[in-house]
């Protein structure tokens, strides 16, 4: 009784997400002092942690397509995890890498330690590409380096968990997709299809 009072609770918040437009994106600032910042750099500059706190260099995607997404477990979109594990599976001998990045920005709906969030990855759904550090994804005083770079190269932030950033072999940015976006999207596919090509 208590889960599904939680699943209608949780599905009711993503629609309401979703029509008043958190669900889309936010505007990332744009000033000259961040563009100078990120003018030369791409995200093979930027270094960050595993989930379990392990020093993680982006670097070592070089040559690979990128899927970025701020993920967390207890969203309505939280079932995209099943979704972006298939998209993983469907890809990765392709040259696709899938980084999952934890976040609580949003309805405060990932509050879960590193270990408990791993533990939810393992059971609920069996996640098998790289979950990375808990990060704050919105702009300000503790941001993550590497949304900061993301959003300053797109213009976009996330709105609400489950957004996602390609970025191409080259560690720039090609287009950023809203939450609502699902991983088995035909437009999406065909981007990674094209960045994989390239």
């Amino acid at each position: 009784m208590k889960n599904t009072l939680r699943r209608l609770v949780l599905g009711a918040a993503t629609a309401a997400a979703a029509v008043t437009g958190f669900a889309c994106a936010q505007t990332a600032p744009q000033n000259a002092e961040l563009t100078q910042k990120w003018k030369d750099r791409s995200m093979y500059t930027i270094q960050t942690r595993t989930l379990e706190g392990q020093p993680a260099n982006l670097a070592d995607y070089k040559g690979k397509v990128v899927l970025i997404v701020n993920v967390a477990s207890k969203c309505g979109f939280t079932p995209q995890y099943s979704d972006l594990e298939k998209l993983n599976q469907k890809f990765k001998d392709k040259g696709l890498v899938i980084l999952g990045f934890p976040c609580n920005d949003f309805g405060g709906q990932e509050p879960g330690s590193a270990k408990e969030i791993r533990d939810f990855c393992t059971t609920t759904y069996p996640v098998t590409f790289p979950m990375m550090e808990k990060v704050q994804v919105k702009a300000g005083p503790g941001q993550s380096e590497l949304f900061e770079f993301l959003g300053t190269r797109t213009g976009k932030l996330p709105g609400w968990n489950f957004s996602k950033y390609l970025v191409g072999k080259d560690g720039q940015p090609i287009a950023f997709y809203a939450s609502s976006v699902k991983p088995g999207d035909a437009a999406l596919q065909q981007a990674i299809e094209q960045a994989l090509a390239k």
